[in-house]
């Protein structure tokens, strides 16, 4: 009951032959192929380069502390209305 077969994948390979066309069918599978081989061949390259990093290309920025300038304290209220 768990998978498929020996049978199974032989009817199921008869069926997308009668849906699809011979031609058809294989020029797919072909596609196919093309895209796992490229996928590998690019997993294979990114694993040979170096991981190189380029500067930034802005200004440094300016992390100097500088001393804070004294805050004046808010002038009295002039309402006649207590709080």
């Amino acid at each position: 009951m768990g998978g498929f077969s020996l049978i199974h994948w032989i009817i199921l390979a008869v069926l997308l032959l009668l849906l699809f066309g011979g031609s058809r069918f294989s020029t797919m599978m072909g596609d196919v192929a093309k895209g796992l081989k490229s996928f590998k061949h690019g997993l294979a390259d990114e694993d040979d380069k170096p991981k190189v990093i380029p500067p930034a290309e802005q200004p440094p920025i300016d992390v100097t502390v500088r001393p804070a300038e004294p805050v004046a304290p808010p002038p009295p209220s002039t309402d006649d209305q207590p709080r």
